[in-house]
C-alpha cells in the first residue's frame, strides 16, 4: 500500500511544481514586457530629443553660415579630461552627459571622454561627447572568467590614456553624480 501512496503522491507533486514554475514564468514574462514597453517608449523620446536637437543645429547653420577663415588656423587642441562613470544606469549616465555637455558651453576648456559600462551608451553618442564603451563586472564575469575584470579595467583606462593624451582623470560617484556647479569648479 505504501508504494501505492508514494506512486500517487509523486505526480501530484511534479504537478504542482510545474503549475508553479509556469505561473513563475508567465510573471516574469509579463514583467519582461513591460520593461521592453518602457524601453521602447524611452528610445522614442531620445529620438525624439535627438531630432530636435538635430532641427535646431541646422536652422543656427542656416541663419549664421560658418565663416571660413582667409588662412587655416592651427590652434593647440584643448586637452582631454577622462571621466570614468562606472555602475550608472542610463537616465543617470544621459543626465550626466547632458550635464557635461552644459559645462561645455559654458566653459569650453577641455575635451571630455567618458568610460561608461551602462550598455545602452549607444544612444547617447549624438550629444556631442565621446563615449567608450567597457562592459560591466557581471557581464565581463560572465563571459571572460579567465581575465579579472579589475585587470581589464587598468588596461582601458592606460590605453585611453595613451590614445587620448588624458591630461586629468575625474571619477565619478555613481551614488551622486556631479551637478554643473561642480564640474565648473
Amino acid at each position: 500500500m505504501r508504494e501505492t501512496a508514494v506512486r500517487v503522491r509523486e505526480p501530484l507533486d511534479a504537478m504542482e511544481r510545474a503549475r508553479w514554475e509556469l505561473s513563475a514564468m508567465a510573471g516574469r514574462l509579463r514583467s519582461l514586457e513591460t520593461r521592453l514597453a518602457d524601453e521602447r517608449r524611452k528610445s522614442e523620446r531620445l529620438r525624439q530629443e535627438r531630432d530636435r536637437l538635430r532641427a535646431g543645429t541646422s536652422v543656427l547653420q542656416r541663419l549664421f553660415p560658418a565663416r571660413r577663415p582667409a588662412r587655416p588656423v592651427r590652434a593647440t587642441p584643448a586637452p582631454v579630461h577622462l571621466y570614468v562613470v562606472i555602475g550608472l544606469d542610463f537616465e543617470p549616465l544621459r543626465e550626466f552627459v547632458l550635464t557635461l555637455r552644459e559645462r561645455l558651453r559654458v566653459e569650453p576648456g577641455h575635451r571630455p571622454v567618458v568610460l561608461t559600462d551602462c550598455s545602452s551608451f549607444a544612444l547617447l553618442r549624438d550629444l556631442g561627447v565621446l563615449l567608450e564603451y567597457l562592459p560591466d563586472r557581471e557581464t565581463w564575469e560572465q563571459h571572460r572568467p579567465d581575465r579579472s575584470w579589475e585587470d581589464v579595467l587598468s588596461e582601458r583606462l592606460s590605453r585611453l590614456y595613451r590614445d587620448h593624451g588624458a591630461a586629468r582623470t575625474i571619477f565619478v560617484d555613481r551614488a551622486q553624480p556631479p551637478t554643473l556647479a561642480e564640474l565648473l569648479r
